[in-house]
Order: structure tokens, then sequence, then C-alpha cells
């Protein structure tokens, strides 16, 4: 069908284009302005030697003056002239039987002439018919694609009538084999939605003592979590009609196409009654109204108040449960959110590590795993990363034993997938040694720190080679999924990270700019913590907004003015004794431990990556020593309470 439609296309770009060259080849495209002058006169410029040379088509004759001349309105046939102008080139007429007389003229006055033969007339029959083959081509070629339009617009054969169509997908148990089996982990999620499921199948246990199933469940929770797979599970085991849709779908350019999806939508389902509908997206639509953008016609929340009416209207859907994802809960209607609309709100959360290593059990299922392989081993390696990311993971890893032409997967397969996945993927720039060793030096500095603070997370990998848009990496793994931040490993989070810049210090008396990144980390840290944490002891537990993100323009424009200016002064203050501190904290460190560092740089720039083992090793040989300032007693009190700039 698509390939018909170019050919289609091709065929009338083709017929226009001949069609413009036709009428090109009918009038003249020379651009000159022609003086059209009087027989008369033409003979009088004739006999005063005047003309040059002449072009006679039939009863017609232009030609050029030997200089340009210019011209009265009562000169000139058929014009009225308001401005004086030069002409170069003039066309007359040749009366009827002149034509011997004016070639003696020409001849004797030694005139330059060309005769050129009478062109065909072009509403000849050869000219008649190209142009009704042209139309006739392109009348076709619309009818053909109107005709397309009225099979996919349904019965009627009204070719608008698919624009009102919702274009929902009707799934079965049979069409859709993912059940809640395949679905790793979620335990809480998956007992809400088998209630649902189970309500569908047998009504009467629910409403025999007066109870209702909630009409609708949203979906919510981070990219990658699953809401959709844990949706399509649904569908699985749902023996009954299962509707899905993308909420963008129902936004159009015409105005109510989306209101008129919407009842369709729900009409088919209730037709199909017991049955479910599944919105992807629903934020898409589902935003809050009132907010100023599109005025309060806009299409969009026309087609919202037409899913409120559907939701629970004046007819309600008693047998049709609506299963609704979203990454933006907060950006919702309120009035989409309250009770018999949307009842329930089942948050997927992201996994923690026994959860990944159900996830990646699931995805390595129908893959040949080497022995080697430790699935907890890599879930506790990939902390904060979903559903979606541990399955890129796994397919990488399958990749990577393919083009070694490997029988299994290994564990250094799911290594090298995971560090791509989490560092980027390797590049190769060749670098001068100077600049591998200011590398080594960054990177070394970094490592160092988090072995010597306790509160700080284990390395896991040092690297000098460039991943992604970073030349050198240090990676940190956490023991065990973190949910609260204490002050003490946020506070060691940026000595860390400050470990970069100290080392250059240390070691060239100098910095550079390959501490961009880390100074910007650092800076986003220190000012959550004093704004948003409330863990600064001056300003108190108070929240104070510094350009948050904005829930219908995407980020903030401006920030609105919740503080005095003196308020704003002290945060600039307190952030900046926060990285004071940490910076005084990682200089100690660097200072106490200044051999260790060379020996690092040293062995990165030999081995250019170092592993968890192989660091652990060298830190047995070559003992840490923690500094007896800035850095020991890990409290609160200490960091927060400290390097005060009074106002």
């Amino acid at each position: 069908m698509k390939t018909s439609q170019q050919r289609m296309f091709l065929i009338l770009a083709l017929v226009l284009i001949l069609n413009i060259f036709y009428l090109f080849s009918l009038s003249d495209t020379a651009g000159k302005p022609y003086a059209v002058i009087a027989y008369s006169q033409f003979k009088a410029l004739l006999e005063d030697d005047r003309i040059s040379e002449v072009t006679i088509t039939g009863d017609s004759l232009k030609g050029i003056f030997t200089e340009e001349l210019y011209f009265t309105s009562d000169d000139l046939v058929g014009y009225a002239v308001t401005d004086e102008r030069p002409y170069l080139h003039f066309q007359t007429t040749i009366p009827p039987g002149a034509e011997e007389g004016i070639l003696k003229l020409l001849e004797a006055g030694r005139v330059r002439i060309v005769a050129q033969p009478v062109p065909r007339s072009s509403s000849g029959p050869s000219s008649i018919l190209f142009t009704l083959l042209s139309w006739g081509l392109i009348i076709g070629i619309w009818w053909f694609f109107f005709q397309q339009i009225k099979k996919r617009g349904g019965i009627g054969g009204n070719m608008f009538s698919n624009f009102g169509k919702s274009g929902a997908e009707l799934y079965s148990r049979e069409k859709l084999p993912v059940t809640f089996s395949d679905v790793a982990g979620m335990v809480e999620p998956k007992r809400e939605l088998e209630e649902i499921v189970e309500f569908l199948r047998n009504p009467q246990k629910f409403t025999r003592l007066g109870g209702k199933v909630p009409r609708g469940v949203l979906l919510c929770g981070p990219p990658g979590t699953g809401k959709t797979l844990l949706a399509r599970a649904v569908a699985g085991e749902a023996e009954v009609p299962f509707f899905s849709i993308s909420a963008s779908q129902f936004v159009e350019m015409f105005v109510g196409v989306g209101a008129s999806r919407v009842r369709d939508l729900f009409s088919n389902a209730k037709k199909s009654a017991p049955s479910m509908i599944f919105v992807d997206e629903l934020d898409a639509v589902g935003r809050a109204r009132g907010t100023g953008l599109g005025g309060g016609h806009d299409e969009r929340e026309q087609t919202l108040n037409q899913l409120l009416s559907e939701l629970d209207g004046f007819n309600p859907h008693d047998e049709v449960i609506v299963l609704a994802a979203t990454n933006r809960p907060d950006v919702l209607d309120a009035a989409l959110l309250r009770p018999g609309r949307f009842d329930r709100q089942v948050v997927i959360e992201r996994p923690d590590w026994r959860d990944r290593a159900k996830i990646l059990a699931v995805h390595t299922r129908n893959m040949p795993l080497a022995g080697d392989v430790n699935l907890e081993q890599i879930a506790k390696g990939t902390p904060g990363l979903v559903g979606a990311d541990l399955q890129g993971i796994v397919n990488e890893a399958a990749l990577i034993a393919a083009r070694e032409d490997a029988a299994a997967v290994t564990m250094d397969h799911f290594e090298r997938a995971k560090d791509r996945q989490l560092m980027g993927i390797e590049r190769s720039v060749l670098m001068a040694e100077s600049e591998r060793w200011t590398t080594a030096v960054h990177e070394a500095g970094h490592a160092l720190v988090a072995a010597v603070l306790p509160q700080a997370d284990p390395v896991n990998k040092i690297t000098i080679i460039p991943h992604g848009q970073a030349l050198g990496m240090t990676q940190q793994l956490p023991a065990d999924d973190r949910y609260h931040l204490r002050s003490s490993y946020l506070f060691s989070r940026m000595a860390v990270i400050l470990g970069g810049r100290a080392a250059e210090l240390a070691i060239f008396e100098e910095p550079t700019s390959g501490a961009q990144n880390d100074l910007k980390q650092v800076m986003d840290l220190a000012e959550r913590m004093v704004c948003q944490w409330g863990m600064s002891v001056r300003l108190g537990p108070l929240s104070y907004p510094r350009g948050e993100e904005h829930p219908f323009l995407g980020r903030k424009l401006a920030s609105d003015k919740t503080f005095s200016e003196k308020t704003a002064w002290i945060i600039d203050q307190e952030i900046k004794n926060l990285v004071a501190a940490a910076q005084e904290c990682t200089n100690a460190v660097i200072e106490a431990n200044h051999d260790t560092l060379i020996a690092l740089s040293k062995t990165l720039m030999a081995e250019e990556t170092i592993d968890k083992k192989e660091f652990c090793a060298f830190m047995e040989k070559h003992p840490a020593v923690i500094p007896e300032t800035h850095c020991e007693g890990m409290s609160y009190k200490n960091h927060f309470g400290a390097h005060r700039t009074e106002s």
C-alpha cells in the first residue's frame, strides 16, 4: 500500500512538472519590455536607420532599435505611459498585403532579418488532448486516495468518518501471552491488579455485600519501571476484551475530534462489557486545566472534559474498568483523580536489588548462560536502574557474546554491558602521555578520597579509558540500595567529587578544566542540602524553592520570590560554606596520602582500568591515612555547625 502511494505521488509530481514546462513554452519568458508601436511609426523609424534587427513570425514583427528610444503615450499602441522609460525592443503588426513591401525596405536598410515559422495554435487537438490527459490523471490520483480514506473510514462511505474513531487496539488473552508470571517483582502492584482481574471474572463475589470495585486505576512511576508491561500482563490475565490506546491519539488538529474518539472508545467498551480500557501516557490529555495555556476552548481541554464525563458522568460504566499509566501524576487535573474516576493510584517504584535479580532472571531465561554468571552480583552492581535498563544490559551482553562467537554469555560480557550502560560507550581517543597522566591523577584523587572516608560508597572501578563524554571515570557502587541520604553521606559524596580537582592542585599546583562537571555536581548537591532538605543549622528546617521544575512548562522560566534578599544571601553563604568544608576535608585526605596518590596514578597509567578487587589489593599494600582534622567525626554538628559566615 505504501509503495503504491509513493508511485502515485511520483506520477503526480511528474505531471505537474510537465504542465509547468508546457505553460512556460506557451508564454514569452524573455522578460524584455516591448514598445508596441504602429506600423506607420515603424516605417518612419526604419527609414531613419533606427532599427538593427527584426524577427518576423506570420503577421507579427518584433525587432531591436539601434539605441534605446523614449516614447510618449501617443506613440504606443494600447498603453498609457505614466513615466518615461527607454525601450530597446519593439513590436508591431504587419498589415495584410504589406509583406513584400516591408521586405524590400528591410533589405534596403541592411537590417538583419530573422524569419520564424508560425507556432501551432495552443487550442489545437494535440494541446487539448494533452491538457485533458493531465487533468484526468490528477483527478484519478485524488480519487484513488479518497477511496482509500473511505475504506478506512468504516461503514457509511464517508471519507472523514475515521477521524472520530478512537483507533484503540482490541486484545484478548490469546493475542497477548504476557501474564503476571512474566512480571518480576512488583508484589503489591500485582496484588492490586489481580483483584481487578478477579472482579471482572467473578463480579458477584464483590457486589454481594454492596462493595464496588474501583472504576479507574492509575499506574504511577518513573519511566521504564514496567507500567506498560504490567498493563499487558493484566490484558493477558483478563478473560475480557482489553482496549489499549495512547492518550496522544486523542489529540488532533481538528476541533472536537479528541472528544469524539473518547466517546467512540467508551461506546465500544460498553458494548463489550465487562471490559477494560488501558490509556497510556495519560498526562498527554489529563494535564490540569486553568493554567493559562491554550485558553478555555483548547482542543486538549475539550478532550479532557469528555474523558471526565465518560469516566463518571451521568451514565456510569459499572462493568468497564479504566487502567491508565503516567510518569507525571503531579500534573494531572484534580477532577481526574477524585474518587469515582481514578480511585486508586498504584505506585511502581524503582526495584531493589532483589527485584532486579528477579528481573534479570526473567530476561535471561531463554539465554545460554555460562557457569560464572551471578545474577545477584549483577543486580547489586546496578543501583537505581529500572527494568528497561536491565533489559538493555541483558541484550547488550548477548550482542557482545554474539560478536565474539561465544557459545554462552559469560560474566565478563555482563560486566562490559553494565559498564556501557552506566559509563557510556568506550571510545578510542589518542591522547598524549601528559594528558593521560592528568586524567590518571584526577581519577586517582576521586578513588583515594572514596577509600579513606568511611561514609563514602565503595569504589567499583577506575578507568582512564574515555567513556561517553568523559576522558576517565571512577565508578562507586553502594553495598545496598539507599532510600534515606544522611548528611554525613552527602558530605562525603561532595568530598569525593572534589577529589579530582584537589589531586590536580597537589600534583600540578594548578587546576585544569577537567573538574567542570564535578563542580556542577557539588553545587547542585549543596543547594539541595540547604534549600530542599533543611540540612543547614543556620537556616533551619525550611524549604526554599530555587528554580524547581514547572509542572506545565517543563522548566520554570522565572523563580517566584518566596524569601527576602537577606535570606537569599544567607543561602548562598551556606552553600559556599558546605562546599568549602568538603574541599578542606578533601585537601586533608590528599595531603596525608600524597605518596599513595602518586602510586595509584602510576598504576592507572600502566593498567588503564582497575576493578574493585585490584583496587582493594592496592589499598592493602598502601594503607590510607585518615587525617586528624576536618574529616573525623562525621556528625551533623561538625559539618553544619561550623564554617559559618555571619551577616
